[in-house]
């Protein structure tokens, strides 16, 4: 069944029926498409364009043309190559259900607006669904950083040993990530939660429609102000996978330290079985599948928003069909999204962390430099010059294979001679791997108590 062809005299080829249908992947918006029919044709009957006979008649038909509809796609056995897309097998079987009354459903309507319609709906569901999962997500984040606010480790510049932090700080550098992720996805909503209803195909209606009722009906904050942006705008899908986007940038990050923690040459961590796999040649490997696989499906998820934006930048208004791509790798970073968040907190809360080894990461590389030459500061010597003091004795201890914390009195007063009298006692004390996470008790530092301030300042985000 086709929505359109009395103005031409022949049929469409197969090739380019196949070539033009879009059923097979926007088959997702089957259950939007029935909501906003049932809006639309409550609506229609309830501003007499119709009888009230009429809408009630389509109103049922639809409502169990939904149930049969989702029974035969569950139980596979819906044909997606019986109609153009998903507006054509609606109307097409509540046809076949009801007769020629299902005609009038289209009344006031262009598959223009219905289309955008259904993006809205779909994506609104899918909005709500991803932060419920990010939430979860954090929570996990949230009490691993608990668990581990005074499990020292080395942080990292460069990739090389930097300053000493903890493992539970650096979870919550990624609590704080997804917080923002969160909170992106809330404001796209807002820009979501728009309906494009009665646009038609883009200069509204002669019929007298209640777009305001439909709105409310199908719970959006408000109409749209503008029909030839009602239809044309993809903004909304847009935002949407660039802020799937940014959260896949945040799993990839995460995932690329999993990767490194979990080699031998870091034994940081190790990933449960669930979430490895093994080498088909090498019988001792135990690969991080999970964590590889999402650093690799960000750049999926990446190529879908650019598909987008390269597929809309040049679009004349209003409808093209163009617009038809707008879908395929949205419902795929959909998919992608979600299972992402479902499997990740699940492979966080089975890793095994090795505390022993990252103390004794933090413990070696000269992480202890800058609270030396942040005490010689404090004892009154310029920063500059007190930086340039310590390089000296990082280069004096290397060359004797030895750490900060390992020289002797008689050295450290060799090195700091004419600087400061030297205290070997409290040397010790500033250099000790604890004592200089705890040293930066800062707003947002790694100090425990610090940590600690600030899980229970996010246990608040829970409870809300």
């Amino acid at each position: 069944m086709k929505l359109w062809g009395g103005r031409f005299e022949g049929g469409i080829s197969e090739k380019m029926d196949r070539f033009n249908a879009s059923l097979p992947f926007d088959i997702n918006l089957l259950e939007y498409d029935i909501e906003g029919s049932l809006a639309h044709v409550k609506m229609l009957g309830r501003e007499a364009i119709i009888s009230e006979a009429e809408a009630e008649k389509i109103s049922l038909g639809l409502k169990e043309l939904k149930k049969e509809l989702l029974e035969e796609l569950e139980q596979d056995k819906l044909d997606l190559t019986q109609a153009e897309d998903i507006h054509s097998l609606v109307e097409m079987r509540l046809t076949e259900k009801i007769g020629a009354v299902a005609g009038k459903l289209h009344t006031g309507r262009s598959r223009n607006d219905q289309v955008a319609l259904d993006m809205r709906l779909y994506l609104r569901d899918q909005t709500n669904d991803i932060k419920a999962l990010i939430k979860d997500f954090m929570q996990v984040l949230l009490d691993l950083a608990a668990e581990h606010k005074a499990t020292v480790m080395p942080g990292y510049t460069h990739l090389q040993r930097a300053q000493a932090l903890t493992f539970g700080h650096h979870l919550l550098a990624y609590y704080f990530k997804l917080k923002r992720d969160y909170e992106r996805f809330e404001d796209a909503e807002k820009r979501i939660n728009v309906s494009p209803l009665g646009s038609g195909a883009l200069a509204g209606s002669s019929f007298k429609l209640d777009r305001d009722f439909t709105a409310e009906e199908l719970g959006f904050a408000k109409a749209c102000e503008n029909s030839l942006d009602g239809v044309s705008d993809r903004d909304f899908v847009l935002e949407f996978l660039a802020v799937a986007s940014n959260l896949m940038l945040h799993l990839s990050r995460l995932s690329e330290e999993i990767i490194l923690w979990n080699a031998a040459e870091f034994s940081f961590i190790e990933l449960a079985d669930q979430y490895t796999t093994g080498s088909s040649i090498m019988p001792q490997k135990k690969n991080p599948d999970l964590a590889e696989l999402v650093r690799g499906k960000s750049g999926r998820v990446i190529g879908s928003l650019n598909q987008l934006m390269i597929t809309i930048k040049g679009l004349p208004l209003a409808y093209n069909k163009d617009l038809q791509e707008d879908k395929e790798g949205l419902f795929d970073s959909v998919a992608t999204v979600k299972l992402i968040l479902e499997l990740y907190p699940e492979m966080l809360k089975t890793m095994q962390v090795n505390k022993e080894k990252m103390k004794k990461a933090a413990e070696t590389g000269f992480l202890n430099a800058t609270e030396l030459a942040d005490y010689l500061a404090a004892e009154g010597i310029p920063f500059r010059k007190a930086h340039q003091i310590v390089g000296k004795a990082v280069l004096y201890a290397a060359e004797k294979e030895k750490e900060l914390d390992q020289l002797k009195l008689e050295e450290w007063q060799s090195l700091f001679a004419g600087i400061i009298e030297v205290d070997h006692k409290k040397l010790k004390e500033i250099l000790a791997v604890e004592a200089a996470v705890n040293s930066h008790a800062t707003k947002g530092g790694p100090a425990f108590k610090e940590t600690e301030r600030v899980i229970a300042e996010e246990r608040k985000f829970f409870s809300n």
